[in-house]
């Protein structure tokens, strides 16, 4: 049964694409592969991808801050003197006193020569005692390692996983977008498609009726004013078909903007009507927990409440492990130690109460994401309820319009007997023949209106991924001009 239905639907689909003329024809291609392309080849898609990598590189980034920073330094300097001690000022009480102690007769004459050529240099040198050189370089590392910082890492950390999560939210709900409104353009061109074919059907029925009229106005069987009515709605009929293919190309245009492709698309997926929905609860359940919009809100009011942990961590202490060392020297004092270690605690008294108001504000933020995210529930089960009412309206509409095709069938097949019979005039035909397209246009037209809203009901429930599965549903029926 499964597979003649879907035979069935091919089928149909294969009969909407032959109503085209031979040069109207372009590249062929079903739903499924609509979505494949459009979810691949659209920019949107493209920069939601980007956005989803770059979150999961913040978040990448945020683990680092755990992690050890390892630093290189190095560094060259030409003091302005060199360092040390002055012992300048001592030459001369020490040349005082050793002159005492050379003239004290303490020491024999005959040696005070001898010394004196050994304190002489001693006494004319350069007291001046280098620490430092005045020129110095080095090259050497250091290690730091937060270890407490009141919790600001750990924040860090998950608001990032939090960001990252709603990167991918916002991804889907790009997607589910994209679905809607390819939905919109690909059965939007097939509306287009088959009003073109009712435009066809129409100009080439009211052209014969014009012949007929022209062969009856020269026999004298019908006044002027007849033929003139005749050729007014053929002119009417001819503009409504122009109009027609110009907005079927104006939608194949859209059409290619959402697919990213150039090309002069035809859909192989024709409109269809369901028979059987599930309830409304079923969509609201489901737009409660996989709308992307509240999976975001929700996502930022966690958000919001780890910004609060990490204006808190503020208020505590931050304890961090360093160490560092030289790894090579250039006249660098040796009492300079070569490696150090130890532990930093950081810990703010005051700041004129600039941490009491970020922390407060962080909270304000908090308590609005959380009264924003309790609306936005109540907006989508409002908007979940409203498409689905608009979207059973239109199979009702539908319903209501086949009755009124059968009637308008009845009435064509009724007129022309009767056009036939000289019991009705060319006009009541020809009034016939447009009454039964505008019915079959505007069977079209809630079909696609259907079709519309059931795409946008699944993008609100968050599912549009499932659209393509209606359509292959059991009690999926084929809208097309000239079916029932």
């Amino acid at each position: 049964m499964k597979i003649s239905i879907r035979i069935a639907l091919t089928t149909a689909a294969l009969a909407a694409v032959s109503y085209l003329p031979a040069q109207e024809v372009g590249k062929a291609l079903t739903l499924d592969e609509a979505i494949a392309v459009t979810l691949t080849d659209n920019p949107a898609m493209k920069a939601a991808a980007y956005e989803e990598r770059a979150a999961q590189q913040q978040r990448r980034a945020a683990i680092g801050l755990r992690m050890p920073q390892i630093n290189l330094t190095g560094a060259y300097a030409y003091l302005g003197k060199d360092i040390g001690f002055d012992l300048n000022g001592m030459k001369t009480p020490v040349k005082d006193l050793t002159g005492k102690i050379l003239g004290s007769g303490l020491i024999s004459p005959e040696l005070i020569p001898s010394i004196q050529g050994l304190l002489n240099p001693m006494m004319n040198a350069d007291w001046f005692l280098t620490i430092q050189d005045q020129s110095l370089g080095f090259v050497g590392g250091e290690v730091t390692m937060p270890i407490w910082l009141g919790g600001k890492i750990n924040a860090a950390n998950r608001a990032a996983r939090l960001q990252e999560r709603s990167a991918t939210e916002q991804g889907n709900q790009t997607r589910n977008a994209l679905i809607s409104e390819l939905v919109e353009r690909y059965f939007g061109l097939a509306l287009a498609t088959q009003v073109v074919a009712v435009r066809e059907q129409v100009v080439e029925g009211v052209r014969h009726h014009l012949e007929d009229a022209r062969k009856l106005e020269q026999n004298g069987m019908i006044a002027q004013s007849e033929l003139l009515y005749v050729e007014f709605k053929m002119a009417e009929a001819e503009r409504e078909l122009a109009n027609a293919r110009l907005q079927r190309e104006t939608v194949s245009s859209a059409l290619s903007n959402t697919l990213g492709r150039e090309n002069d698309w035809q859909p192989l997926t024709a409109m269809f009507l369901i028979g059987d929905i599930e309830e409304l609860a079923y969509y609201q359940d489901m737009a409660e927990a996989r709308n992307p919009i509240l999976s975001q809100v929700s996502l930022t009011r966690q958000l919001a409440q780890e910004n609060v942990r990490a204006q808190r961590s503020a208020f505590l202490p931050q304890v961090v492990a360093m160490g560092g060392g030289m790894f090579y020297n250039y006249q660098v004092a040796g009492f300079v130690p070569r490696w150090a270690v130890g532990v930093g605690v950081n810990f703010k008294i005051f700041d004129g109460l600039n941490r009491e108001y970020k922390y407060s504000a962080a909270k304000q933020t908090a308590s609005r994401v959380g009264a924003l995210q309790n609306k936005a529930s109540q907006d989508i089960a409002v908007l979940v309820e409203k498409l689905y009412n608009q979207m059973l309206n239109y199979r009702n509409q539908i319903t209501s319009i086949e009755a009124s095709l059968n009637f308008a069938e009845e009435y064509l097949r009724m007129k022309n007997a009767a056009f036939k019979e000289g019991m009705a005039s060319a006009s009541d035909l020809i009034d016939a023949e447009l009454n039964l397209a505008g019915v079959r246009a505007e069977r079209l037209q809630a079909a696609y209106n259907f079709d519309l809203t059931l795409a946008q009901l699944l993008e609100a429930a968050g599912i549009s991924d499932e659209f393509p599965a209606y359509a292959r549903r059991m009690d999926a029926r084929v809208i097309l001009f000239d079916q029932k």
